[in-house]
């Protein structure tokens, strides 16, 4: 069936009648539970809550096929889920229909120590595979803050605090198994660290948000555990000064891993909630990978840069205990900044620019926050121009809502001005979707949506994310 019209949801005998079957297929790993269903939905940001009419919970590649082919046969929409870590309203069923929870395919299913590589279930979350790889030796770098699942981590083309080093997902994953909407299994390349055969299938997968196909597999990309690593803390008198300096340290071939920008105000706001003593000024967070002699002498490096611009001193240090708890006040940020203000929603939002335009978008953005009144802390991953703000909106006020829409219209207008993109790492799914013709232009928008109808011709697969029917 080709549907050429918008998706209707489904009606209520065609959802008792996929429901039966889809329990004799899974058993009591179904669920249409009110409170389980709105779970599976947006619950993290101001996005409206749209529940999806069914969850099942599925353990393989072979069940994933058996369900997508049943609700194509219904015409019923499918919805992956991972963790419900995403911000963009990405896991919502706007137009209802079943939502694949894959937290139970969470396995390892190979490690090729010797290759750097991996394979993994998509419900495997980056912190459960870290701690699998750690006596190997090895690790895996993506790191976007929140204990993500690997298959949403793909979904979304995320990216996170190593981005400056080891790239995003996109430079990360090998290979997928896909089911697409159809049913079909498909395996999108192999082990080889580079191939020229056919069309990059992996690659079209990486950030399509399940709108696609439903990732069941993931061969992903390896590294070795540093020999050593140094990380500190760095002051500047401005968020300028603070982007001038990591311009010149990239520009100087400084092999950075980590370098993250936070304003006054989430200083102030990982002081409360961690505890920390943090100067209430602009500050880089900083993490050098490398051998023992070679992290303090970027280390050093940098600090010298540093003092250049009016920032330091720069406290580092290579005792492991001390740059867990630095990152970890880094990773709270967001309950950190949402804590500054409670009851209220955050409305977390990015976009990136080129990194010598970083530091103008920044202090604009900070303008337009004091001059809308809005409470809204900001950090970035400053080494490849992405930054994230979050208002923290109080969802009675009208007035305050309506400032705080004009404040996320303005900063992506901003960033496409810059030649910059609406989203670095947090994907479009449905907030972002209106912003892909300004950024793209309506003929690449085109062929997205001829990819989709293509692939999709049901239009099940996630339908109202990424572009429109």
């Amino acid at each position: 069936m080709i549907r050429n019209d918008a998706r209707k949801r489904p009606d209520a005998a065609t959802l008792a009648t996929l429901t039966q079957a889809l329990t004799d297929l899974v058993g009591a790993r179904l669920s249409t539970a009110q409170a389980v269903r709105e779970q599976h939905a947006n619950t993290l940001t101001w996005v409206e809550n749209q529940a999806p009419d069914i969850v099942v919970f599925a353990e393989s590649t072979e069940e994933v096929s058996q369900v997508v082919k049943l609700c194509a046969q219904h015409d019923v929409p499918v919805i992956p889920f991972g963790t419900g870590t995403s911000f963009e309203g990405h896991t919502n069923a706007p137009y209802g229909g079943v939502s694949i929870d894959t937290s139970r395919m969470n396995a390892v299913i190979a490690v090729h120590a010797e290759d750097l590589d991996c394979v993994v279930q998509p419900g495997i979350t980056r912190k459960a595979l870290n701690e699998y790889l750690r006596d190997m030796g090895l690790f895996f770098p993506i790191d976007p803050g929140a204990d993500a699942s690997l298959g949403g981590m793909v979904g979304t083309r995320a990216s996170g605090t190593n981005a400056v080093r080891y790239g995003t997902m996109k430079d990360n994953v090998l290979a997928l198994t896909v089911v697409m909407p159809n049913g079909d299994i498909v395996n999108t390349s192999r082990r080889a660290k580079k191939s020229s055969a056919g069309y990059d299938l992996t690659r079209l997968m990486v950030g399509s948000e399940g709108t696609l196909g439903i990732i069941t597999e993931i061969t992903l990309r390896l590294h070795g555990i540093p020999e050593a690593i140094s990380g500190g803390i760095c002051p500047f008198p401005s968020i300028a000064a603070a982007c001038e300096a990591v311009i010149i340290t990239i520009q100087s071939g400084i092999p950075m891993a980590r370098i993250e920008l936070i304003d006054e105000m989430q200083v102030r706001a990982i002081n409360l909630y961690s505890k920390t003593t943090l100067e209430e000024r602009p500050q880089l967070f900083l993490e050098f990978h490398g051998s023992e002699e070679g992290v303090k002498e970027q280390a050093a490096r940098f600090g010298e840069i540093a003092e250049e611009f009016g920032g330091g001193p720069f406290a580092w240090t290579t005792q492991a205990e001390e740059r867990t708890r630095l990152w970890q006040a880094r990773h709270d940020a967001y309950w950190a900044a949402m804590a500054l203000r409670p009851g209220a929603k955050g409305i977390s939002t990015d976009v990136c620019v080129p990194i010598s335009r970083l530091a103008e978008c920044v202090e604009a953005t900070q303008h337009d926050i004091a001059e809308a009144g809005l409470m809204a802390p900001i950090v970035g991953h400053v080494g490849d121009g992405n930054f994230h703000v979050l208002p923290l909106v109080d969802m009675e006020n009208e007035e305050e809502i309506a400032k705080a829409k004009h404040f996320v219209e303005r900063l992506v207008e901003r960033a496409l001005e810059m030649e910059g993109t609406c989203t670095g790492e947090h994907g479009v799914g449905q907030m972002k979707m209106k912003y892909l013709e300004s950024e793209h232009g309506a003929e690449a928008l085109a062929v997205m949506r001829a990819i989709k109808h293509a692939l999709d011709p049901q239009n099940i697969m996630n339908p109202g994310k990424i572009v429109s029917w």
